[in-house]
C-alpha cells in the first residue's frame, strides 16, 4: 500500500512539473483574421451589403440555412437582399477558431433583432463555418447555422 502511495506521488508530481512547463495556447494571425471576417461577414449582412460578402466567401461555397435549405454562392447572396427581415442588429456572442494549416473551423453564437412584416422579432443561430487559404487569402467555402429555440 505504501509504495502504491509512493508511486502515485510520484507520477502526480511528474505530471505537474510537465504541464507546468508548457507554454500558454496563444492565438494565431490566422485565428484572428477568421475572427475579423466573420465579424465583417455579420456586420455586411446586417447591412444587406452583398458585395462585401461576396468577398469573404467562395466561390464554390455551400451555404445550409437554419431551415435546412442548401444554397450555392449566388442563391445565397440573393437570399440577403430578397429577405422580407429587417435586422438592426447582430450580436455576436463569441466565435471559436481552430486551424489546421490551410484549413479552419470557425464556431460561434450569433443572435439578430429586428422587424418583419411590422413585428419584431429576435433568433439565436448557432453557426459552423470551414475556411479554405488559397493564395494567402482566407475564403469561407461551407456555412451551417442552426437556430437555437427560445426559452
Amino acid at each position: 500500500m505504501k509504495i502504491f502511495f509512493a508511486a502515485s506521488v510520484v507520477l502526480i508530481s511528474l505530471a505537474t512539473a510537465i504541464f507546468a512547463q508548457q507554454p500558454p495556447a496563444s492565438t494565431s494571425n490566422d485565428e484572428i483574421q477568421i475572427k475579423q471576417l466573420e465579424l465583417a461577414w455579420e456586420q455586411a449582412e446586417s447591412k444587406q451589403d452583398v458585395k462585401a460578402i461576396a468577398a469573404i466567401v467562395g466561390e464554390s461555397l455551400s451555404y445550409v440555412d437554419y431551415d435546412g435549405s442548401l444554397m450555392n454562392k449566388s442563391e445565397y447572396l440573393r437570399s440577403i437582399t430578397a429577405s422580407k427581415l429587417e435586422p438592426d442588429h447582430f450580436y455576436n456572442e463569441g466565435v471559436t477558431v481552430k486551424v489546421f494549416g490551410d484549413a479552419a473551423i470557425a464556431t460561434g453564437i450569433f443572435r439578430e433583432t429586428g422587424t418583419t412584416k411590422g413585428k419584431a422579432y429576435s433568433n439565436r443561430f448557432r453557426y459552423t463555418d470551414t475556411w479554405i487559404k488559397q493564395d494567402s487569402v482566407w475564403r469561407c467555402i461551407a456555412s451551417q447555422s442552426t437556430l437555437i429555440p427560445g426559452k
